[in-house]
């Protein structure tokens, strides 16, 4: 995807976030855009002169809405809006999620909308081309009203101030704009609320966030079927027929995807008689309707996403009427409740993928089952040897977090503006969450297929599905079999990567 083209009905997708803000894919406005952008200006222009207040644009913001802006401080509104907004504190959020914050921004106000003008949007694109990025501080934003402070901090490089990064260098926001032959954008009226007044930044980590998690469910599910053949559990709780009396489509679903998987297993018919065991634990038996929910989970969540990705998030908009004189209604699309509670619902989703895998590793490793018929914590000399012992302990530690990630950030109000502002969405901290949370469950399931990828070698010369052991020869070339200790750590890491670049992936 080397170059995006901004139409008036475009509808961003997480794939485009990503080209853009990881792999720094081109973005190009239409002239179709460019001209609805112009014509919607123009219509606010049109009201500057009508003696009537208009909220942010002739008037103060939040509880300062009462005061009356004359047409000479129009541009001193919008950038000391910014300057005063630009009050993020903590570590710098990373490149590629201020990158896909701009292609949100840039992308909502091309809706024509939001009263801005054409330049103003191709100032953010032909930042993001010239591979611009402007240092944001994580935290700052509260989730409504729009993500203010660390939308604030990009404007700020617009308008030639602030910091950002540019060829790998730290450096001043009028700087970086001189080195790409830009010049420092004047905003004009509304144009300062426009850039600050939206969901950008919770949503383009949310497009980021989903783009990863579909990598990581995939290697959720295969590691779900390697540790099955692992610990020489029974496929019979995999029966299609359990899951259409069940009738839950995800479980279902992750039943279909773990016979495909494990199809051609001959682990499972070394077992198949006077094996005494009558049902396998939870965490085996009941896997397609733990991970089954998590997916149907999941893909509400990533409905909601494509809906913002299309969405108009500015206040107040302006809108065309019959009578040439535009509406200018104020109301509270900048509110990021519709995203908020869907990046809780994912940290929830995700702690179930980690937890209910530790659980597998657990019983793997601890060999309580004898008819597992493996070596206590895969050592390859119990006793002298711990093997993979650390690694569930590691796992647990992982999990005890997930499980405070997984409080929601949404429900816990607090007021701001002066009571203006009384009830807040904290979406950036809901996606903030679900970010820790997916890197941690990466390095679960990345356990998990450390320490079942050497429980299914230890049942040679019988084989997993073929699916399966592709996924073992994939684990192989970057981590040995265990043939005496050593630090997991680095395997933990490489198996990351792994799923990181998406070599588990297969279709469900």
């Amino acid at each position: 995807m080397e170059t995006i083209i901004i139409t008036p009905d475009l509808t961003l997708t997480p794939a485009m976030v990503a080209a853009v803000a990881r792999n720094g894919a081109q973005v190009q406005l239409s002239d179709e855009s460019a001209a609805q952008i112009t014509k919607c200006r123009e219509g606010l222009e049109s009201v500057l002169t009508d003696g009537l207040p208009h909220y942010g644009i002739n008037t103060g913001f939040g509880s300062l809405a009462n005061k009356s802006i004359a047409a000479g401080d129009l541009e001193n509104l919008q950038r000391n809006l910014i300057r005063s907004h630009a009050a993020g504190i903590g570590d710098p959020l990373e490149s590629e999620v201020v990158r896909g914050m701009m292609l949100v921004l840039a992308c909502s106000l091309s809706r024509a909308k939001s009263g801005v003008r054409a330049e103003t949007v191709q100032q953010i694109l032909s930042m993001l081309n010239a591979g611009i990025t402007p240092i944001v501080p994580e935290l700052g934003s509260v989730g409504a009203s729009g993500d203010l402070a660390p939308l604030a901090h990009i404007a700020q490089v617009m308008i030639g101030e602030g910091e950002a990064i540019h060829n790998g260098s730290a450096i001043s926001g009028s700087q970086a704009l001189t080195a790409a032959n830009l010049k420092p954008l004047t905003l004009q009226a509304k144009e300062g609320l426009a850039l600050i007044n939206g969901t950008h930044l919770m949503t383009a980590r949310f497009a980021l966030i989903e783009q990863d998690l579909t990598q990581l469910v995939d290697a959720a599910l295969l590691a779900n079927a390697m540790s099955i053949d692992a610990a020489r559990a029974s496929h019979g709780y995999l029966d299609q027929r359990i899951y259409q009396a069940r009738n839950q489509p995800g479980a279902a679903e992750v039943a279909s995807t773990m016979r495909s998987l494990l199809s051609g297993s001959t682990i499972v018919t070394s077992h198949a008689e006077n094996d005494p065991r009558v049902q396998d634990p939870y965490s085996f038996r009941c896997a397609p309707l733990v991970m089954g929910a998590v997916l149907d989970s999941l893909r509400s969540c990533h409905a909601s996403l494509l809906n913002e990705l299309g969405a108009v998030t500015d206040n107040p908009l302006i809108f065309d009427t019959d009578s040439g004189v535009p509406d200018i209604v104020s109301a509270g699309c900048f509110h990021g409740m519709p995203v908020a509670i869907p990046l809780d619902t994912l940290a929830i989703g995700i702690a179930h993928l980690a937890g209910i895998a530790e659980r597998r590793m657990y019983h793997i490793l601890s060999v309580f089952d004898p008819e597992s018929n493996l070596r206590a914590f895969m050592s390859p000399k119990p006793g002298v040897m711990s093997g993979f012992m650390i690694v569930q302990y590691s796992a647990a530690a992982v999990c005890n977090e997930l499980i405070g990630l997984a409080n929601p950030a949404s429900v816990v109000n607090l007021s701001t503006c002066a009571g203006m502002e009384d009830y807040n969405s904290f979406g950036p901290r809901s996606a903030a969450k679900a970010a820790r949370a997916l890197k941690l469950a990466r390095s679960v399931i990345a356990a998990e297929l450390l320490c079942s990828a050497e429980g299914i070698e230890a049942h040679r010369p019988h084989r997993s599905g073929d699916r399966v052991e592709g996924a073992i020869e994939t684990i192989r070339t970057v981590v040995p079999p265990l043939t005496e200790d050593r630090s997991p750590s680095p395997d933990i890491a490489a198996i990351e990567q792994l799923i990181k670049d998406n070599r588990f992936a297969f279709t469900l």
